[in-house]
């Protein structure tokens, strides 16, 4: 003989594994989300980073007393792919802005950049 409760208790549990589903289904998107932003905003970083080493070490074959064609191919060599380098001299000071644009998608494709300045030499 069955007892109505047990009947019950085994159609409640088979509606449970709906909500599991469901659950699933909105959780799983939202963690590749996060996973994509997180990637995004690890690259964005690198490339900041790799503008500012770049304005670096620009400004450190300024100082050197290279030439502005030479700084811009020292900046350029450490800098990210399609970085744009400008080198100028105002009075006594060499400084170098190393520009590059982020990977990404319309708005998430930002330009980032890096700046140093240094003393040029005579």
């Amino acid at each position: 003989m069955r007892c109505r409760g047990c009947w019950s208790e085994r159609s409640a549990r088979g509606r449970d594994r709906g909500y599991v589903t469901a659950e699933a289904a909105l959780a799983v998107p939202a963690l590749v989300l996060l996973l994509g932003m997180l990637l995004w905003g690890l690259a964005a970083v690198t490339v900041q980073l790799r503008c500012s080493d770049a304005a670096r070490a620009g400004a450190r074959a300024a100082a050197r007393g290279e030439e502005a064609a030479a700084v811009a191919d020292v900046a350029r060599s450490a800098a990210p792919g399609g970085a744009v380098v400008r080198v100028e001299r105002e009075g006594g000071l060499y400084r170098v802005r190393v520009t590059a644009r982020t990977l990404g998608p319309g708005p998430l494709a930002l330009r980032l950049g890096g700046e140093a300045v240094a003393h040029a030499e005579g």
